[in-house]
């Protein structure tokens, strides 16, 4: 619970979503939350049970289309609420911020936000001393896979990376691909020297070029969850480091306790590492 006062009202949004009914599943299950809303603009589940929808019991939460109506059923409990964002790129923004400006503690796992929109984000959370998580990825093995790149980084100055999603994934590169780049450029090394005059006959052949100068490609299949590769090479010797996801259940133990840990909070912390 939740400084004893009571369980941790949470509202999901994108509840329909793959990720989303997960977390339904997730939120239900944990004896110190409860979920009070759930949101999703796909009509086609307007007013079912999300527990319903989720394969789950019925949870007597009807998924609605309107996320500020559901915000403010949420400021009605005794517990500062979370939101949960699972949605899509072009509405993130949005979403984040609404959240915070109703009082609501956002946890993000949608990417595609930009650095700038992260820092309006931080801005703002600092003002409303309200707590906002955003994580790229929830899984505990790429957190784990990231931290064993900073430090191969120390000692490899090749290194490229190669992230593979499903076909519905709307943003390229990903946020954890662009995450793992930013982490190794902590170090403040160039990396990938140039030792040839590259010409792409193919525009895009070599993958995007991020500003630490590490090389990212992006896979989008059927059939593919979320994985990543992270590719170290030295004159005689290539490095390897791969994270595969063959169930997005794998995330759960991020997402409750990123649930738990922004009730916590009073501005925007950004990665699940910060808070492990």
């Amino acid at each position: 619970m939740t400084e004893n006062r009571g369980p941790i009202p949470v509202v999901v949004n994108g509840a329909a979503g793959k990720m989303g009914r997960e977390v339904i599943k997730a939120v239900a299950r944990a004896d110190d939350m409860i979920l009070v809303g759930a949101v999703d603009r796909n009509p086609a589940f307007r007013g079912q049970d999300v527990g319903e929808v989720a394969g789950c019991e019925p949870l007597e939460v009807p998924i609605l289309d309107d996320l500020p109506s559901v915000l403010v059923l949420a400021t009605q409990e005794k517990v500062q609420g979370v939101m949960v964002d699972f949605t899509h790129p072009d509405g993130v923004y949005d979403n984040t911020r609404s959240a915070i400006a109703y009082g609501v503690r956002p946890v993000v796992g949608t990417t595609g936000l930009s650095a700038a929109q992260l820092q309006d984000l931080a801005e703002f959370a600092e003002k409303a001393s309200t707590g906002c998580l955003v994580i790229p990825n929830f899984s505990i093995g790429m957190v784990l896979l990231q931290q064993a790149a900073l430090q191969a980084s120390r000692y490899f100055d090749h290194v490229e990376i190669i992230e593979l999603h499903h076909n519905q994934k709307a943003d390229a590169p990903s946020g954890t691909a662009l995450k793992t780049a930013e982490l190794l450029a902590e170090l403040g090394k160039t990396f990938n020297p140039a030792q040839v005059s590259e010409k792409e006959t193919i525009p895009g052949a070599r993958g995007g070029l991020t500003a630490e100068n590490i090389r990212i490609h992006s896979v989008r299949l059927p059939g593919l969850i979320a994985h990543q590769e992270v590719i170290f090479g030295s004159p005689g010797e290539i490095y390897t480091l791969r994270h595969d996801t063959s169930d997005r259940s794998c995330y759960m133990p991020g997402v409750l306790l990123s649930i738990r840990k922004v009730t916590q909070l009073q501005s925007l912390v950004y990665g699940l590492e910060k808070i492990l």
